[in-house]
């Protein structure tokens, strides 16, 4: 039995297949139309997934959408309803778009298909499931457990913005929900937005300078106070009430009223471009502590409630690695395993796997390590397609006929401080850059980060870099005792790892603070001692298991730096097209594309008309 799913039409984008229970492939939309979140209907991901599983529409047994539009059109009714008269400017703008597209949902969707290919309208089987039962579905049927309880936690679907459930065998059982406008999900964006980072996008930056406020300050614990006093109330089981006095979201065009927000906490909002001052970096710290707070909470009631030593993740908020550390850490659950793609693309394969499981209740079999394939759910392309591609370039490459010796070469490069763009197999499914789509560079060397940052990235400077580390060294370098294939937990190095701080470290100014060398491997050591770590496992990943285990031949280090093959506002590259135009537009130093290696200075004269901060917008 095949199934397509797909997600759409808010962002994020994608589309997923499963042939009896396995995920055959899984893309985002965004990897194909180079428009970083893109909404649109996922064409492009539907005829790469149908191509992969070699079947047409007509041989699919059902469709199935990740949400159920007209419960959300329900949710936007009453709360303008419930509003009045606030809000009519947010009714004026949303009430035409919905009547126009999302109540004829049906209807788009066969069309998009029909765009693909004909197909059979009379025997397409099109199903819907609600929005938190699809992230539900996409942590708990991959996992490896029989039985776990699920925690999804997002900003909204219909009307749910968090829900415990428990999976058992074939079936997931909703036991509880938290309803709209009562969002920890819109929390954090909220205070994304207040400073200066852009909503559904930039709640990752806002959880890289956390790190940056200073722990028990008097006023990263004012401002948690101000938080938790006046803007939400936490429950004991993790449920929150939310101010609406502080809100604008559920009527307006802005998440919040700036003036208010000024107010309280005594600074303006901070726009994109701004600097970024320590009251920033201590307001992201005392949110991030509140959100860590909130989770630990919902996880505690979910135990209760399931009573089991397994627990699934997914919604967006699952992606705050630093609270799924903490919560790892809080030894609530033996055993966590979150969806690699927690954000609303996982909906595609959620969707799929519960109208498999649930609705033709089908049997599942177990997969070890999990059923997601290390993410590695996307398109490849082989040797003879990269040279295809790249001829018109008149790119200058190597092949390696020998694997070990294309492996040695590199790990040469990385250690002589390059920067090498790594091109290899199945694009990742997710947002996280896990060593096919990656950026390499040494950890050890103390100029890496900023390097990565301002002439390869082209990004915000405070932002951290990740270590991918053999599995098998994990405990040497870091306090985490299980496995994190998907980088999706942060973890404090190991104290023989650590380099003394001086004794003004946190009188510092954010920007000398950043540059002050914490440990032996600073391009992956975060300002708080912590590192967003990825295990790399043989099993999973051998080529790029084998490159990083190579430079530990050569180095005695078992890790690399690893971040997500693209510029700043650009999606991630799919194909080789693409990872030789982000090479030449930045000061990478060397290219490997599977066994085709490129020297920066042997490449042709690049157009400097073709700029990349034309083609994307900044995030």
């Amino acid at each position: 039995m095949i199934i397509l799913g797909i997600s759409a039409f808010y962002h994020d984008s994608a589309a997923a297949i499963i042939a009896n229970g396995k995920i055959l492939a899984a893309a985002q939309e965004e990897r194909f139309t180079r428009k970083k979140h893109d909404p649109s209907f996922p064409v492009n991901a539907v005829i790469y997934c149908l191509d992969e599983a070699g079947v047409t529409i007509d041989q699919l047994e059902a469709v199935v959408f990740y949400d159920k539009p007209m419960l959300k059109f329900e949710r936007l009714l009453e709360t303008y309803y419930g509003f009045a008269p606030r809000g009519i400017q947010s009714f004026v703008t949303a009430i035409p778009v919905w009547l126009k597209e999302k109540v004829f949902l049906k209807k788009i969707i066969r069309d998009q298909l029909k765009s693909i290919q004909d197909y059979d309208k009379t025997k397409l089987k099109l199903l819907f499931t609600e929005h938190h039962l699809s992230h539900a579905a996409s942590a708990f049927f991959p996992s490896p457990f029989e039985k776990a309880a699920i925690l999804t936690v997002d900003g909204v679907g219909e009307w749910a913005t968090a829900s415990i459930s428990i999976g058992e065998g074939n079936q997931i059982k909703l036991l509880k929900e938290l309803h709209f406008p009562h969002s920890l999900g819109l929390l954090y964006s909220a205070f994304t937005y207040f400073l200066g980072f852009r909503v559904n996008s930039g709640e990752y930056k806002l959880m890289g300078l956390a790190p940056y406020g200073i722990p028990g300050s008097n006023e990263v614990n004012a401002f948690v106070e101000t938080i938790k006093k006046q803007i939400v109330t936490i429950n004991d089981d993790g449920s929150l009430w939310l101010n609406q006095k502080y809100f604008s979201y559920a009527t307006g065009l802005r998440m919040v009223p700036d003036k208010k927000w000024q107010k309280l906490f005594g600074i303006k909002r901070r726009l994109p471009n701004d600097q970024l001052e320590q009251v920033h970096c201590n307001l992201a710290l005392a949110i991030q502590q509140v959100t860590e707070e909130i989770i630990i909470a919902m996880a505690k009631h979910a135990k209760e409630l399931c009573n089991t030593s397994n627990i699934c993740l997914a919604g967006g908020v699952a992606l705050n690695c630093v609270a799924n550390g903490k919560l790892l850490e809080n030894k609530t659950f033996e055993n966590l395993f979150i969806q690699p793609a927690a954000g609303d693309a996982g909906g595609a394969v959620g969707a799929a796997m519960a109208a498999y499981y649930i609705n033709f209740q089908l049997g599942r079999d177990l997969a070890l390590p999990d059923g997601m394939s290390g993410a590695y759910l996307g398109p490849a392309y082989s040797n003879s397609e990269a040279e295809k591609m790249l001829k018109p370039y008149g790119a200058v490459y190597k092949i390696f006929q020998n694997y070990d010796e294309l492996c040695a070469k590199t790990a040469q490069c990385i250690n002589e401080g390059k920067v090498v763009g790594w091109f290899q197999g199945r694009m990742e499914f997710g947002p996280r850059a896990l060593g096919n789509r990656s950026i390499l560079g040494d950890a050890r060397n103390k100029e890496m980060q900023k390097k990565l940052n301002l002439k390869i990235k082209y990004r915000e400077s405070f932002r951290p870099f990740a270590p991918s580390v053999l599995a098998e060294f994990n405990s040497d370098y870091f306090q985490l005792e299980s496995s994190s294939p998907y980088m999706l937990l942060v973890a404090q190095l190991n104290s023989n790892k650590l380099i003394p701080l001086p004794d003004n470290y946190y009188q510092m100014p954010v920007a000398e603070r950043l540059y002050v060398e914490r440990s032996l491997v600073p391009a992956i050591t975060h300002i708080d001692l912590s590192a967003r770590v990825q295990t790399v496992h043989r099993e999973t990943n051998q080529r790029y298991w084998q490159l990083i285990d190579t430079f530990k031949q050569l180095t005695n280090c078992p890790l690399v730096v690893n971040t997500s093959f693209n510029v700043r506002g650009e999606p991630i590259v799919c194909t080789p097209d693409d990872a030789y135009r982000c090479f030449m537009r930045t000061e990478m130093d060397c290219l490997v594309i599977n066994d085709l290696f490129f020297v920066k200075e042997d490449q042709p004269q690049w157009d400097k008309k073709d700029n990349w901060q034309e083609d994307f917008v900044l995030d």
